[in-house]
């Protein structure tokens, strides 16, 4: 499982049996746990297309044979109907689930998507039905590997949403959000800004557990 932001993972690890850290350079985060009766990996690197693709080359001596690849995480819906917490999935591998979810196309953009204008007219454009920043080069690599992937996320921000920073103005040199520059920029706008980031954070909390929930149920 590839996700941008260790965080990401907050609602699959606590279904984890004993989920190990594992330490590589150039990688954020890296865990390796059994589940279900599998051996899983979760890796997390940050946004985007260049820092996916540096863990994934990190990882490829402990991940060679995996079975398949999942691209994970927080998505930002772009169809009307998706709400915070639903899962929208995607790709060419195997799922069964008794949990509801929806299945078509995750656009990834290079960017954070975060006006409801920007993404209606990306809804117009693609027809996906929601957006993320790494799908596209997982799947890249799934298809490199000849193995199946899939798309599972949870929507953290509907259609209709603006978030409350333009967080493409908050990323560092390396390509991270900084969490300082944006705290900075919440304390200075108490009563709109930082009211409206702790609400967006408890949605993000909330589409995780949803995920851990929907992946906990899921059979591969």
């Amino acid at each position: 499982m590839v996700a941008a932001e260790g965080r990401e993972f907050d609602g699959i690890l606590k279904r984890m049996e004993s989920p190990r850290k594992v330490t590589r350079k150039g990688v954020k985060f890296a865990r390796h746990g059994e589940w279900k009766g599998d051996r899983w990996w979760m890796v997390a690197n940050g946004p985007g297309a260049q820092l996916v693709k540096q863990a994934l080359q990190a990882m490829r001596a402990e991940t060679g044979n995996v079975d398949g690849i999942i691209s994970t995480g927080l998505c930002g819906a772009l169809d009307p109907a998706l709400r915070v917490g639903d899962i929208v999935v995607a790709g060419d591998g195997r799922l069964a689930s008794a949990a509801p979810f929806v299945r078509g196309a995750m656009h990834t953009a290079e960017r954070v998507i975060g006006t409801a204008p920007e993404k209606r007219a990306l809804r117009s454009q693609t027809g996906a039905l929601a957006v993320d920043m790494e799908a596209s080069t997982v799947a890249a690599e799934a298809v490199e590997r000849g193995i199946p992937f899939l798309s599972i996320r949870a929507v953290s921000d509907a259609a209709g949403d603006t978030l409350p920073l333009d967080f493409n103005q908050y990323r560092n040199a390396r390509g991270d959000f900084s969490r300082t520059r944006i705290a900075f920029a919440a304390v200075a706008h108490p009563f709109t800004i930082l009211s409206q980031l702790m609400e967006f954070d408890r949605n993000c909390r909330r589409a995780a557990d949803a995920l851990g929930e929907f992946l906990a149920d899921c059979q591969f």
